[in-house]
């Protein structure tokens, strides 16, 4: 039913008592003002900084799916496995004014700046209007705000849901009787949170409970917000489950990623951040497939998105019941690290950025965490006696902080609860010489601040694995000196990081410096002689040396280390059969297979090997498989049609030499065969 006769959504928001309206006149200009300042002076001091072109991790994915989208591709292919929303925003700014990062940039500042101004708002609402400039100003001013805004993340967007959330409460704790609209933007708010961070689904019954309380004591309208919250988040996610519908055959309303995300933080070799399923590829590319691959290898067919993550949610669950002290153990690490004052990365260091720029630089050692926690403490025992109108602000920090824990922890998982903490931090500031007279209340913050300042991370470590991520990106698009330079840089940093040795080695070796890779390689194992990619590269590296003893050892090390590693198995299938041990050669190439059946280089090899063995059925069979997996494999079909000759079958290998000739014209090899078959035929 209507809720009656009231203001609209917008109304809710900017029709405010006069004491109000006077605050906003200067307060929310002079909030947009200073934040969006700062934001653009962090960004013009890091615009010729490598971490402003280039793009690293998930941004790095983010970009290539917004040019998809900019270009026409909307729907894409496959149920998603990351959060949609802001790569189609990405895509949009894309469409409007190209591919432009700077311009992108510039836009998450402004909107950055607006999350301050919602916040103030929502603060001067539901606290006093002091405490909304302290809100608004403290946002502005936060530095992992001004550096998660800069990022190509959708961090920027996270934290604008949570404060246009806050800032509909406040209007709607004001004015429950509102119009429909408020309600159900509520609703589409939280939605939108659900589709930049997926575990903020759990904020819907926080919202929905919280509507019919607040109007508990109208019973139809109480009913009749609750709908329509409902109904808002309904309507905010449906696009996006009508789609993975479509694309996937299967209710999906986010993405699919559930269960290999909840592995990942609750395992028996989990420690509360992000490790991935498979050492070394924690990259996004490598997520979706190696979480599909692990569970159909031990499945032993193909699945489907939903059947994979209810693999994963299966074998943490046989963890945390086999071993539930040791799973309390983790989460309690987990809690820690939640509310630790470190910003634990995934990518980039916020410390590394800080050392380009001075807005960070001044601002992090006293805007953090550790500071935060203790303040908001110290707010909600300011405002306890107002707990039964602030209670959804209480229900939102555990709710949305438990949905944390129960996966992982990165900074920017735990970003969304920074609005919420600073409306009670706020309540703090602005009642400090009440609670200055309260021992318990101080008593309170003062463990708060010990336990959120304890020690847990490494900020060098975090700097050394942003210079490394950073070393990669500029690998990967061609500066390999570059590269060089700041897996050095890392290196400087922390000298037993392992991944900079090895990536260093990589680089080394893309420059023919193949005794200077071996050295590094070997400079990293004395650090670390458990990081199975070192002794892949090393192996890799003394084969090019001709070391071919050592090289074997080295894969087979690598192998020990690393079970399901289909490139060392590979790699040393080849190094065998190079030393005359084909057989050998062809289990390693087999097992390889086994484990990454569309493993491309490892099918053509063997393939090429059945065939010098005369073992003509089996290379049809394998070089076909690579065909399969390429048909623009110029070399598998020249082998194939060698294959299919050697049967007798003089056609179907006509064919083959044919495709290879099209493929590589220049190709003499297949020239030459194709000639014979012609000749062959004619007879």
């Amino acid at each position: 039913m209507p809720l009656g006769r009231g203001l609209d959504v917008w109304d809710s928001l900017t029709t405010v008592p006069p004491p109000v309206r006077q605050a906003r006149q200067w307060l929310f200009p002079a909030v947009l003002a200073g934040a969006l300042a700062v934001r653009l002076a962090h960004l013009w001091q890091m615009r010729g900084t490598p971490y402003f072109s280039v793009l690293m991790g998930d941004a790095r994915e983010y970009d290539a799916w917004a040019r998809r989208i900019a270009g026409g591709d909307w729907a894409g292919s496959g149920v998603f496995y990351q959060a949609p929303l802001y790569p189609y925003f990405v895509g949009a700014v894309y469409a409007l004014f190209g591919r432009d990062l700077a311009v992108l940039r510039v836009i998450q500042a402004l909107l950055g700046a607006v999350s301050c101004v919602l916040v103030a708002y929502a603060a001067g609402r539901l606290i006093s209007k002091p405490a909304g400039a302290v809100a608004g100003f403290a946002l502005a001013f936060y530095a992992p705000a001004i550096f998660f805004d800069g990022l190509v993340q959708k961090s920027v967007l996270d934290v604008l849901f949570v404060s246009a959330a806050l800032a509909l409460v406040a209007s709607l704790d004001a004015r429950p009787q509102a119009r429909p609209g408020a309600w159900v933007g509520l609703g589409v708010v939280t939605a939108c949170l659900a589709l930049t961070r997926e575990n903020a689904l759990v904020l819907f019954p926080v919202t929905a409970a919280w509507a019919w309380y607040r109007l508990r004591q109208e019973p139809r309208r109480a009913v009749a917000a609750g709908a329509l919250v409902t109904a808002g988040v309904l309507l905010g996610l449906a696009p996006v489950a009508v789609r993975n519908y479509a694309v996937g055959g299967g209710v999906y309303l986010t993405t699919s990623q559930l269960g290999p995300n909840f592995y990942i933080g609750n395992n028996p070799t989990a420690d509360g951040t992000y490790r991935p399923l498979r050492f070394g590829r924690g990259s996004a590319e490598f997520e979706r497939l190696d979480a599909t691959a692990i569970a159909e290898r031990a499945v032993g067919r193909r699945l489907e998105p939903n059947e994979v993550s209810r693999y994963w949610l299966g074998r943490a669950g046989d963890f945390i019941v086999s071993d539930p002290l040791t799973w309390l153990r983790l989460m309690g690490r987990k809690t820690a690290l939640l509310v630790n004052r470190d910003e634990m990365l995934d990518t980039e260091s916020q410390a590394a950025h800080a050392e380009w720029s001075w807005p960070l630089a001044v601002l992090q050692p006293v805007t953090h965490f550790g500071v935060l926690v203790p303040l908001a403490l110290l707010g909600l025992w300011a405002t306890w006696a107002d707990r039964r109108r602030l209670w959804i602000l209480y229900a939102m920090v555990l709710m949305y902080a438990a949905s944390t824990v129960a996966f992982y922890v990165f900074a920017r998982y735990r970003y969304p609860l920074v609005p919420i903490l600073l409306v009670f931090a706020a309540a703090a500031v602005t009642n400090i010489r009440a609670l200055g007279r309260s021992r318990a209340a101080l008593t309170a913050a003062a463990l708060a601040a010990v336990a959120a300042n304890w020690p847990m991370l490494s900020t060098g470590r975090m700097r050394a694995i942003s210079e490394t991520n950073l070393g990669v990106a500029l690998f990967e698009s061609g500066q390999t000196a570059n590269a060089q330079a700041r897996y050095r840089a890392a290196l400087a940093i922390e000298p037993d990081y392992p991944p900079a040795y090895n990536n260093l080695g990589v680089a080394l070796r893309a420059q023919g410096r193949v005794a200077e890779a071996v050295t590094v390689y070997e400079d990293g194992l004395r650090h670390r002689n458990d990081y199975p990619d070192l002794h892949y590269n090393l192996g890799n590296a003394l084969s090019e040396m001709g070391r071919l003893a050592e090289a074997e050892a080295a894969f087979r090390r690598a192998i020990a280390l690393e079970p399901d590693s289909a490139p060392a198995f590979r790699n040393l299938g080849n190094l065998l059969a190079a030393q005359g041990r084909t057989a050998a050669g062809m289990d390693s190439l087999r097992r390889a297979l086994v484990l990454a059946p569309d493993d491309i280089p490892a099918a053509y090899d063997l393939g090429t090997l059945l065939l010098e063995a005369q073992r003509f059925d089996e290379a049809e069979e394998t070089l076909r498989h690579v065909v399969r997996l390429r048909p623009g494999h110029a070399e598998a079909h020249n082998n194939l049609g060698i294959a299919l000759a050697s049967r007798g079958l003089i056609a179907e290998a006509k064919r083959e030499f044919e495709t290879a000739v099209g493929l590589k014209p220049d190709f003499a090899d297949a020239q030459r065969n194709l000639e014979q078959a012609q000749r062959a035929g004619a007879r």
